[in-house]
Order: C-alpha cells, then sequence, then structure tokens
C-alpha cells in the first residue's frame, strides 16, 4: 500500500450507482485504495466500477459476516483489487473469533490485508495472521509504537479524521458526533485513548490537546503537515476521513491536489 488512501462517504448505503460513481471518483484523483465498510455487493459495485483502485474494508465484521461470503466475494473479484480488512469481534473472547475467522481465510488461500487493531494484543495477531494494521484515532508517536512492534514487512495503514475547517470551536464540533459514536462509551477506543495518555475528561469534551493529538484539521497545508507526521512515524498509508464539510467532495479534490498530485 501507499500514500494516501481514502475512506468513503457512503459506507452504508445499498445504492450500487452511488458507491460506483464515489469509487470511480476515487481513481481519478489519484487516492492509492478506497475504504469501505463490510457490506460486500457494495465491494463488489465498487471494485466493477473501477480499473486499477483496490477497495479495502475497514472493516468486516466477523461477528456479522461469514468467512464463506468473503471467499466467494474473494474468488469473484479482480485478484488483488479487494483487500480483506477485518475485525468487529463482539463477545468475551475477541481474539479467539478473529483467529477462528482467519483459520476459515486462511483454508481458502486468503490472507487477511489488515485487523482493525488497536491493543497490543490484536497488533501481535496482525503481526501474525495478517498483512498489518488499521487503526483508527491514534497520535503519531502510537503509530510509531505499532510500526515497531508490527515489524518493517507488515501494512500500518492509519485511519485520520480530516476536518477541514480552520476555526478550532467549529472542528471541535465536527469530530464530537463521529467521537460520541466511538469513544464516549466503554470500549476499545476509549481504552485505547486512555493508553495513548488521554483523559477521560479530554475524551468527553474534546480538549485541545485530543483534537490536536488525534486529528488533521485546518486548511490543506496543515492538514498536509499533520499527514507528514504520520508518515514520519512509520504509516504506509493514511486514510482520510473527511468529516465536517458541506462539500466533501470538493474537499476530496483538494486533499488530493495538496497531498497526491
Amino acid at each position: 500500500m501507499s500514500a494516501i488512501g481514502l475512506a468513503s462517504s457512503n459506507p452504508y448505503t445499498d445504492d450500487a450507482t452511488v458507491v460506483a460513481e464515489e469509487a470511480r471518483h476515487a481513481q481519478d484523483l489519484g487516492y492509492a485504495t478506497l475504504w469501505r465498510s463490510g457490506d460486500l455487493p457494495m465491494v463488489a459495485a465498487a471494485v466493477r466500477a473501477t480499473t486499477t483502485i483496490p477497495v479495502a474494508t475497514g472493516i468486516i465484521s466477523v461477528s456479522r459476516v461469514p468467512a464463506a461470503d468473503v471467499i466467494a466475494l474473494h474468488a469473484d473479484l479482480e485478484p488483488g483489487r479487494f483487500v480483506a480488512g477485518i475485525g468487529g469481534a463482539h463477545g468475551p473472547r475477541p481474539l479467539e473469533s478473529i483467529s477462528g475467522y482467519l483459520d476459515e481465510l486462511d483454508s481458502a488461500g486468503i490472507r487477511a490485508g489488515v485487523l482493525a487493531a488497536l491493543g497490543p494484543n490484536m497488533l501481535a495477531l496482525a503481526r501474525e495472521r495478517a498483512g498489518g494494521a488499521y487503526p483508527y484515532l491514534v497520535t503519531p508517536e502510537y503509530v510509531a509504537q505499532a510500526r515497531k512492534q508490527l515489524g518493517a514487512d507488515r501494512v500500518l495503514a492509519v485511519l485520520q479524521m480530516v476536518i477541514p475547517l480552520t476555526a478550532r470551536d467549529d472542528a471541535r464540533r465536527a469530530a464530537s458526533g463521529p467521537l460520541e459514536f466511538l469513544a464516549w462509551k466503554p470500549g476499545g477506543y476509549r481504552r485505547n485513548l486512555l493508553r495513548q495518555g488521554f483523559t477521560e475528561s479530554d475524551i468527553d469534551r474534546v480538549s485541545d490537546r485530543l483534537l490536536d493529538g488525534i486529528t488533521a484539521w485546518g486548511e490543506p497545508q496543515r492538514i498536509a503537515e499533520r499527514v507528514a507526521e504520520y508518515h514520519a512515524a512509520g504509516a504506509d498509508q493514511v486514510v482520510l476521513r473527511v468529516v465536517g464539510a458541506d462539500d466533501i467532495a470538493a474537499w476530496r479534490a483538494k486533499l488530493a491536489a495538496t497531498l497526491i498530485n
């Protein structure tokens, strides 16, 4: 994987026309990879609408999508264009659930592209059983440590919240939506933010420290400088998830012009 990927703005739609248009736009702009949700029919639509861009899942939930469906889709698509990113194991033994899922993929000759890894145990599993890791809501310091744990021969694709707003309070409000869903409740993202040194208060009020620590916000050049910090820390690919913009498609083009072209 290389430099700059793009996270879909329409991850949960069942409209194949919308998915196809977005995938072609991402390819035309020069993004290295399009990252979609684990809705396999829409992954297929994105792959078939394009000619070169890999389409990765961030992520397929092992608790919801049978491994047999992933195996069937893998066999049905152009080789190398579908990158299976997996995670989302719910229950008391998530590592065992994901390991069992990986066993099924292995039996079909399929290696998972990345795991949605945050903690050290999942990063170890990503190193041992997959092509790499796909963390979110992390700092460059976290990326440097993850790179050490994964080793040089594993992919580290970092999902980056990008907020193209120049006022700090506006950026904070834009970040609050995703954080309310992912990090304001007990779970892996909140635990990982605490593990990175943020406090409960930092998380709940989206402090300046948290906003600056895990997002890229501001003008395109400032965002580019922030993305460069993640690359310097060891990320093979930084995946842009644009939030808070009125015209996300226009901002994707602006960011591509700044970061890629």
